[in-house]
């Protein structure tokens, strides 16, 4: 016992130095209430369980089990959980994927939508050493059987209606559809080695990749979050962000750690966010911004008379990148409570932007948070000056061991990983995104970047939507291509999409072809597939 003690005591401790970091760490988690006295018994409790698991998701379920059993920690629609009911849950769930050989260096893949299974799944995996796979919702047949091949999955815990999809899976990769019917028996491991979670990229221009993350050493990259997005302790959190994605899940880290009710629901629909915020009281939502824009899509009425009784204090986005106009529209109707943060699988956050910094200046990514550095580079590597575009670098606190497909890699410089985009910082220190590195074309021996292109015939009246990429050009090399969405009513031809680009840009960022489209290609967090854009015609 004394030996446990010891190692709880250690482990703490440590944890708690290098949380610290600065004296905004330790103000933002003792601000936002995770940070507290607590009883020494439940104390106990949570360090046996931070000793078990390390900082993992696991493990952060374990300690509000010890610390808050009663308290509600999932609410869906099959009801509700506390935090003790999902730790004898997933005990069992866990003793489950034992029997059927699931353990340390093993992997198994979550492809669910939004629900208790989701998180189950990931928290009783954990609790055997194994690793997580966090599967995408829109995978094809094809790439889901690419993925479990290349990650050697054993078990793919799947909603039923992924049938279609599983049905081209490797013969030794089983399914489970209902985690309740596991059965088995015997203890659990004591202290078993640390899994990874694996979380996929997003696939928009071919097979995505798994990206490997560690359990963190601290409660650093929470503190990072939260030195500007102000999370409050015990409140319940709607996750309408999907899980098995990046931001998704770190919105399931956040708000476990602090003890919410995590709402729920498996499927986004406008109406149903908006009355499932209002009628759970909660304090924070976590979207990605096309959902913001389906939202505010809605009839005059249903938007005056929402959040009336209710308004959450904030809403945090990320996943996509977010339109001015969206942003100041979304802040005029339901005011300052927008959140902007910019990030992917691979670096995690890279910058937020509060709703300060969104008003001020809209569309920015915002700024870089507590413990995080953000650079702009040249091609040579060296820092652009102000208001220069240039490559995005970053280095932060949330681990990154690199992607699970051999040979591939981020771009890395001094320390700092690439986040593949084109950007600049103003004077107050805000970024600003071009678009990706690699979307840039040659026209004509001219660099032209398609995002420009894009924000302005997005913010035109007439457009609903607005996708812009390169296709092959015999005569230039390369060229760009325009898809749009109009608003319902609105008559517009190609002519009329050419001129307003030639009015404000350069005579090679006018788009060839344009296209009008029904809808454009997204995947769950609201990227547009590119690939599904035609950007292989010639």
């Amino acid at each position: 016992m004394i030996d446990v003690l010891t190692r709880v005591l250690a482990t703490v401790q440590a944890g708690a130095e290098e949380a610290v970091g600065s004296g905004r760490a330790i103000v933002a988690l003792t601000r936002s209430g995770v940070v507290r006295p607590i009883r020494p018994d439940r104390l106990l409790g949570m360090g046996l369980g931070l000793v078990r698991y390390g900082f993992s998701i696991t493990a952060i379920y374990e300690m509000g089990a010890a610390r808050h059993p009663d308290r509600t920690a999932i609410i869906d629609e099959d009801g509700s959980l506390t935090y003790g009911d999902l730790h004898r849950r997933t005990d069992a769930m866990a003793r489950g994927f034992a029997a059927t050989g699931v353990g340390p260096g093993v992997r198994v893949g979550v492809l669910c939508r939004n629900h208790r299974g989701a998180v189950e799944a990931q928290v009783a995996v954990g609790k055997l050493g194994a690793d997580v796979v966090l599967l995408n919702t829109g995978l094809s047949a094809g790439q889901l059987r690419d993925v479990a091949t290349e990650q050697k999955l054993h078990t793919v815990v799947a909603d039923t209606e992924f049938g279609a999809a599983l049905a081209g899976l490797p013969e030794d990769c089983s399914v489970v559809h209902d985690l309740t019917e596991l059965d088995g028996s015997g203890p659990l491991p004591l202290r078993p080695p640390a899994g990874r979670t694996i979380v996929l990229t997003s696939g928009t221009t071919g097979t995505p990749k798994g990206a490997r993350r560690p359990p963190p050493r601290s409660l650093a990259p929470a503190a990072a979050i939260l030195s500007t997005i102000p999370l409050r302790a015990a409140e319940p959190v709607l996750i309408a962000a999907p899980l098995l994605h990046t931001w998704g899940f770190a919105a399931l880290q956040l708000a476990a750690l602090h003890g919410a009710p995590v709402v729920l629901r498996r499927k986004f629909d406008p109406v149903g966010f908006l009355h499932a915020a209002e009628e759970q009281r909660c304090d924070a939502v976590f979207a990605v911004p096309v959902m913001l824009k389906r939202v505010l899509e809605l009839p005059a009425a249903e938007l005056d008379a929402a959040w009336s009784t209710h308004r959450p204090r904030i809403v945090a986005v990320s996943g996509s990148a977010l339109p001015a106009d969206l942003a100041t529209t979304f802040l005029d109707r339901f005011g300052d409570v927008l959140y902007n943060l910019y990030g992917s699988t691979e670096v995690s956050w890279v910058s937020i932007a509060s709703p300060a910094d969104l008003r001020a200046a809209p569309g920015t990514a915002g700024r870089a948070p507590a413990g995080t550095q953000l650079v702009v580079l040249d091609e040579d590597g060296q820092p652009v000056p102000v208001g220069t575009e240039g490559r995005i670098f970053v280095r932060n606190d949330m681990p990154f061991e690199g992607y699970t497909r051999e040979g591939s890699d981020v771009e890395r410089s001094g320390g700092l990983l690439g986040t593949g985009d084109i950007g600049r910082l103003d004077q107050h220190g805000r970024l600003h995104l071009t678009g990706r590195a690699d979307d840039m074309i040659v026209s004509g021996g001219e660099n032209v970047h398609p995002g420009p292109v894009e924000d302005l015939l997005a913010a035109r009246p007439e457009v609903r939507e607005a996708a812009v990429t390169g296709v092959t050009d015999e005569q230039y090399g390369q060229r760009l291509a325009a898809y749009l969405v109009l608003e319902p009513g609105s008559s517009v031809d190609p002519d009329d999409v050419r001129g307003w680009v030639r009015a404000e840009l350069s005579r090679f960022s006018v788009p060839r072809d344009v296209e009008f489209v029904d809808e454009l290609p997204r995947n769950a967090t609201g990227k547009v597939v590119h690939r599904e854009l035609g950007t292989d015609r010639s």
